[in-house]
């Protein structure tokens, strides 16, 4: 990625830079091989990234949104997603969440649970309206990544073991203020791999001939998200292969004639699309090491941190200069924990103090996951 330095100066650091045309190359290819399947509709997993100008771009392309929370709902909304475009997932739906949702009469809610199921029919009935509804399921498929973001094993949190389908679709058929029209699988984040795709695959279809064989015909299948990106070489793969990722499911998943298959992308959409810009605070020569002391910290990208992530490391400034010499260093914030450190062992361009330094591939769950620790404010954002 070429960093327009020259439209840095004066910005207050640390800032999240979002490279605009990238992001609309990026949802580009998704729109263009989402086409070749006229069935397949994709929503936006709107955690990974709200910054307003971002949003607008993804409602632009006609993306539809994938929330988690009212109040991802209220600035889908508020950002001009049409209703008919939002599902709601999340395994602690509040009542005024739910009302919400209900009250805008959004396209679907992903339920995680029977007493989940239970409320949304209950208020529902208040307002006389019938809320459609997808069943989260775990099909049991590990995705072989972070323990923090695996989510489709049979015991989790999140959604309902195979084991227990039966008697939540036979509530859900039951209740009279809900409508089931489809089945909803997440199983993680941030996979590389389209093996796992192809077992959740084998799982639905397996489900699919169960449900039909209760009379249960449904109109849509949700599949989530998951496709990860490439934090090792972004320039060399800014844009994740969506065609190889949509043609795993054309081929694998036997969807029945007229069904829809619903996708929730969020990492895959804005990942590379987004940097941390941050300047050396200071360069620091301990017994063995040397630091470069940022003035971005775990409170601004966590991921290093919660995850154990890490992200290319750019010295902006001097790669700007020219600069051929390197150095070895810690990339640490300044942060009081121990754990804001953002790499160990970096080569760099010899680094001084006042240097931009770029973090890269921070466009999902950067941003958005920032706080104010510390009494830090959240970082701004520029877009060019």
């Amino acid at each position: 990625m070429n960093f327009p330095i020259e439209h840095f100066a004066g910005v207050k650091t640390p800032f999240y830079y979002y490279d605009k045309n990238l992001l609309q190359k990026t949802l580009d290819t998704i729109n263009t091989e989402a086409a070749k399947h006229p069935a397949f509709r994709v929503h936006y997993a709107v955690k990974a990234n709200v910054d307003p100008t971002v949003l607008g771009i993804i409602n632009q392309s006609g993306l539809g949104c994938d929330c988690v929370s009212g109040g991802e709902v209220e600035t889908c909304l508020k950002a001009g997603f049409p209703a008919s475009k939002v599902v709601f997932a999340g395994v602690g739906k509040a009542d005024w969440e739910i009302n919400l949702a209900l009250d805008a009469d959004i396209a679907c809610f992903n339920v995680e649970s029977i007493p989940e199921l239970e409320v949304i029919d209950e208020l529902a009935a208040a307002k006389g309206k019938v809320a459609r509804v997808a069943i989260r399921v775990n099909p049991n498929v590990d995705a072989h990544t972070h323990k923090y973001i695996t989510t489709g094993l049979s015991e989790n949190k999140f959604g309902i073991s195979m084991e227990m389908l039966d008697d939540v679709i036979a509530l859900a058929v039951k209740l009279k203020n809900v409508k089931l029209i489809g089945l909803h699988f997440h199983i993680g984040s941030q996979l590389l791999e389209l093996e796992p795709f192809a077992m959740l695959c084998d799982r639905i279809n397996k489900l699919q001939e169960h449900v039909e064989s209760m009379g249960i015909r449904l109109e849509t299948i949700n599949v989530g998200g998951g496709l990860g990106c490439d934090y090792v070489n972004p320039d060399e793969n800014p844009i994740p292969d969506f065609g190889s990722f949509f043609d795993n499911y054309a081929k694998h998943l036997q969807l029945r004639e007229g069904q829809e298959l619903h996708f929730e992308l969020g990492r895959s959409v804005v990942c590379q699309c987004g940097s941390l810009i941050s300047k050396v605070l200071y360069v620091k020569e301990g017994l063995n090491k040397k630091f470069v002391i940022l003035d971005a910290g775990m409170s601004d990208l966590i991921r290093p941190a919660l995850y154990q992530a890490h992200h290319n490391i750019e010295n902006i400034s001097a790669e700007a200069a020219g600069v051929q010499d390197t150095d070895k260093y810690d990339v640490v914030g300044p942060i009081c924990e121990s754990s804001d450190c953002f790499g160990t062992d970096e080569v760099l361009p010899v680094t001084k103090r006042g240097d931009l330094v770029a973090l890269r591939s921070a466009g999902a769950y950067g941003q958005i996951m920032a706080s104010h620790y510390n009494c830090r404010a959240i970082p701004a954002s520029v877009v060019l």
